[in-house]
């Protein structure tokens, strides 16, 4: 998937995906990870959520990566947040309000980023991304935080066949195995959320589950 699809979705305001409210799932586990206040916390295609204002509040220093400037942008001025800015060879670096956003590639991130990232918040990009960058994401990114990193997935399943992705469908199966050899898994939560969500209604998609796991780093 070409980052200008993404880019294009922001600056037409093609942001479905985009939550007015903080990520209920993410309000009913997170503290059941234990990760430690003042830790830091990765959040990868943040967008311009609003679950990284919840993590900051939780005293955790929010580490956002996203690829458009125009989200991260958008995430400080919508928040009356003045950030500093500082050029990385990641990418650019926002910084304000204990979060940081990281206007970059989340695939080109050096090993320093990720060495003291003590939690994980994944609800928008393991979906957001083919069969082919899913194994690429599990592979390059996941396989270099540390040991003992514990991180809440968000995913959802549905039939793929009855609708084109993103989001895609990441079912139970496909979890575990990109995941299992190097991390502990816990299905928390798996529930049904098709009325919620008119364009899956209406493209006639038959179930849609959405699930959250725990996650700990071996």
């Amino acid at each position: 998937m070409d980052p200008e699809f993404w880019n294009q979705r922001w600056r037409e305001g093609r942001i479905g995906f985009h939550q007015q409210q903080v990520t209920p799932l993410l309000e009913r586990h997170w503290d059941a990870l234990e990760v430690p206040s003042g830790a830091r916390v990765l959040v990868p295609l943040a967008g311009k959520s609003l679950d990284l204002l919840w993590l900051a509040e939780r005293g955790h220093r929010v580490l956002g990566v996203e690829l458009s400037k125009l989200a991260v942008e958008q995430f400080f001025t919508e928040h009356d947040l003045s950030p500093t800015l500082t050029e990385t060879s990641s990418g650019m670096h926002y910084s304000a309000g204990g979060i940081d956003l990281l206007c970059g590639d989340v695939f080109k991130l050096v090993a320093t980023l990720l060495a003291d990232c003590a939690g994980v918040y994944d609800r928008a990009a393991l979906i957001a991304l083919p069969p082919e960058l899913r194994a690429r994401y599990a592979d390059e990114l996941y396989a270099r935080l540390p040991k003992d990193c514990r991180g809440l997935l968000v995913t959802l399943d549905y039939p793929q066949h009855e609708k084109a992705g993103p989001p895609f469908s990441v079912p139970a199966d496909e979890v575990r195995s990109r995941f299992e050899a190097g991390w502990d898994l816990t299905l928390l939560e798996r529930r049904d959320i098709l009325d919620t969500l008119p364009d899956f209604v209406a493209a006639q998609v038959s179930t849609l589950h959405t699930s959250a796991w725990r996650m700990q780093r071996r």
